[in-house]
């Protein structure tokens, strides 16, 4: 590839005056055509020909070379859709959730891929669980640069309907969880000089429905707890931000709506995109604020949504 200075050097001789600006111009030209080059040969991700998410493509950027990543709730759905592109992208992964057999599928499919990973058990509801987490990811990778507090789950009663046991489980499970992971990754993160903690909090957390009470408040509070955490830590370079995903094709969705596409069309609330989003595609946006690339944001909401809640 030639170099800037080659460029240069190619049009060192302006022959007058008279061309001067033309010489300007085809020299600016020359640059920006490299650096696009540059930019492009670097930073853009390609995808694996085989789709394996959790494989790089040859020649691929590598935008989490040497970090540590701790996701919770990785055992399936968006958590291991994380866990699969993180690994592929050069991190160390740590799974952990309370699904034992599913998290350790995912271990071993990115241990088969060439990746590192880990899994523990983990109940994010306990703060023993998130210390003995932690300890372990740093024990068998050195150190903790990323945390995604992922793990949910959704109740869809309306307030009249949602039982005081049903919003202490939510709110116990959604926001108690994101407090507690992200208080026990901060020691590790000071230690490392910095780092990024991704809180996936929802669509649901900006704006109401005819439905989810408790979802709704959980996801509200981890929406803004993340702006706490972010102005609180960001002297120490530990970034916090809040990714809000709508209606995405996993096990929470089905569950949630049995009937199928219910939820996609009830009135004001429709998808303009017209489908349920996918894991990967939640995924590479979370990717995204945990690498290097997204330096200067913290405190920020990334909507992924399909367009939902821009009505």
């Amino acid at each position: 590839m030639r170099t800037a200075a080659a460029v240069l050097g190619r049009h060192a001789r302006a022959p007058t005056v008279r061309g001067f600006y033309a010489y300007l111009e085809s020299v600016a030209r020359s640059i920006l055509l490299i650096g696009g080059r540059v930019l492009q040969s670097r930073c853009l991700p390609s995808e694996d020909p085989s789709g394996h998410p959790g494989r790089r493509a040859r020649g691929d950027a590598v935008r989490l070379e040497g970090k540590v990543a701790l996701i919770s709730g990785g055992a399936r759905g968006m958590g291991a859709a994380e866990a699969r592109l993180f690994a592929g992208q050069g991190a160390a992964v740590v799974i952990g959730d309370v699904l034992e057999e599913e998290g350790r599928r995912v271990e071993a499919e990115i241990v088969e891929a060439g990746g590192r990973a880990l899994f523990v058990r983990l109940d994010v509801t306990i703060e023993a669980d998130w210390t003995r987490a932690v300890a372990e990811t740093v024990d068998r990778f050195g150190a903790l640069n990323v945390l995604v507090n992922n793990a949910a789950i959704l109740r869809t009663e309306a307030v009249l309907e949602t039982t005081e046991e049903t919003w202490d489980s939510v709110m116990s499970v959604n926001a108690k969880g994101v407090f507690l992971g992200t208080k026990a990754a901060i020691p590790e993160m000071r230690r490392a000089g910095g780092g990024s903690i991704v809180n996936i909090s929802s669509g649901a957390g900006i704006t109401g429905s005819r439905q989810s009470a408790a979802y709704h408040a959980s996801k509200g509070a981890v929406r803004i707890f993340t702006k706490a955490a972010a102005v609180q830590y960001a002297p120490e370079n530990i970034r916090v931000n809040s990714v809000h995903p709508g209606p995405i094709d996993t096990d929470m969705l089905a569950m949630s709506d049995p009937a199928g596409g219910t939820r996609l069309t009830e009135p004001g609330r429709e998808v303009p995109l017209g489908r349920p989003g996918r894991p990967e595609e939640v995924a590479y946006g979370v990717l995204y604020l945990a690498s290097d690339e997204s330096s200067y944001v913290t405190g920020s909401e990334l909507v992924i949504d399909g367009g939902r809640t821009a009505q």
